[in-house]
């Protein structure tokens, strides 16, 4: 075929498409069912991860025979007791309604909670709040205040 053969086919394809959604455009519009009631503000499901305290209740799926996931349990009952003395206050900064502490190189806003490497390994630490050259903080459910220059 020549290429102007082309270009004619071309354009009556376009000319018929043209015409066929004009045609679509004119046809008049039924109205659609009403739709039922859809909830406004539908409920959706949390997820839950519970850590299992033994190779029985679960594995880490990558790595089955490690004994990491069981070595963070904390049985009921007992509470693990941390040794403050490991947590030294370097700094504060900001001013009293935000005002910040580091504690062992890690800064800390009242409600953070970081993990902080001691000389006993990595302690999960909670700033509960911040009172001028103290801050007051929980680890394992206990309370302690820490005091500037490591005075209790």
């Amino acid at each position: 075929m020549r290429p102007m053969k082309h270009r004619l086919k071309l354009l009556k394809w376009i000319k018929a498409c043209l015409l066929a959604a004009m045609f679509v455009a004119v046809l008049p519009v039924t109205a659609a069912p009403p739709a039922t009631a859809v909830p406004t503000d539908p409920q959706v499901p949390r997820s839950v991860f519970n850590l299992p305290a033994n190779p029985k209740e679960g594995r880490d799926p990558f790595f089955p025979n490690s004994t990491r996931p069981y070595e963070g349990v904390v049985v009921p009952g007992v509470k693990n007791v941390t040794d403050f003395s490991a947590l030294v206050i370097k700094g504060f900064s900001g001013v009293p309604p935000h005002q910040l502490v580091i504690i062992n190189d890690v800064t800390f806003g009242v409600g953070d909670e970081r993990e902080v490497r001691t000389s006993e390994g990595r302690i999960r630490v909670h700033c509960v709040g911040i009172n001028g050259s103290s801050a007051v903080v929980e680890i394992n459910g206990q309370q302690h205040t820490l005091q500037y220059g490591g005075k209790p």
